[in-house]
């Protein structure tokens, strides 16, 4: 695989910043999810949940330093925040560098009426900047900004085309669950990770369409990662924050691989 372009500051670690770490309802005051990916100078996003921008400016991350969005699945605390990120591009940063936003089938479709329906005239307005849409397929490995993605189905809601990601960036890989129930492709895409970002969502189980505590720890013999960190928890989860089986994130989390 080609070296990505987050290696072209020699000797940088990667950062790994949980912009977001928390559910769809706001659990324990958390934000919705959003993962940033980057050396300081370039970066990517995997999700981008509504509060996206407040916790980028809370954690120095900057808008202009994103190439790529991958999104895991088209529900809202997952993607609504991509109009405001492209908004704050368009007119409060005045980007000139491309901007690649890579998700499941539909993803392009469901942006653009979602930033239309929030910001009415944006599908008309002219984009200042390269703007394109890439459809991830599951089990096809792309490169996109000199990252690579494995997605892998995943076992959520249907209508939201639902995907796990393996990220290579450089010489370090991410895997991240997204929302899930278990399934065996998670045992692929964690496979020698330096990290595994893994949803939780609540502590008993089975919890239809996401992981629960007590099936993650049944399967955790089967996880070849280096770093397990678990997001996307709510209130059963966050009141047991200090004697989970996995390392909770929180937002503003920074891991440096």
């Amino acid at each position: 695989m080609e070296r990505t372009r987050l290696e072209k500051t020699t000797g940088s670690p990667t950062r790994v910043t949980f912009l977001g770490s928390g559910d769809a309802f706001g659990s324990g005051g958390r934000l919705p999810s959003a993962v940033h990916v980057g050396d300081g100078e370039r970066g990517f996003l995997v999700d981008c949940g509504p509060a996206v921008l407040p916790a980028m400016r809370r954690s120095g991350v900057e808008p202009s330093t994103v190439e790529l969005i991958l999104i895991s699945h088209l529900h809202g605390d997952h993607l609504g925040g991509v109009p405001f990120f492209l908004l704050e591009e368009q007119l409060a940063s005045a980007r000139q560098a491309p901007l690649v936003i890579a998700g499941p089938e539909g993803v392009g479709r469901v942006v653009s009426t979602l930033a239309e329906t929030l910001f009415p005239g944006f599908s008309t307005s002219i984009v200042t900047f390269p703007l394109s849409f890439v459809e991830l397929r599951p089990l096809v490995t792309v490169e996109l900004c000199g990252v690579g993605i494995l997605p892998f189905p995943a076992i959520h809601s249907a209508a939201s085309n639902p995907l796990s990601l393996r990220v290579e960036t450089g010489s370090r890989v991410i895997a991240y669950s997204g929302d899930t129930e278990w399934h065996d492709g998670l045992i692929e895409a964690s496979r020698g990770a330096d990290l595994f970002i893994c949803e939780c969502f609540s502590y008993h189980g089975p919890k239809a369409n996401h992981l629960d505590h007590s099936t993650l720890v049944s399967k955790k013999g089967l996880i070849d990662a280096k770093r397990i960190v678990i997001v996307h928890m709510d209130e059963t989860m966050l009141a047991r924050t200090g004697s989970l089986a996995f390392e909770p994130a929180f937002d503003g989390m920074v891991i440096e691989l």
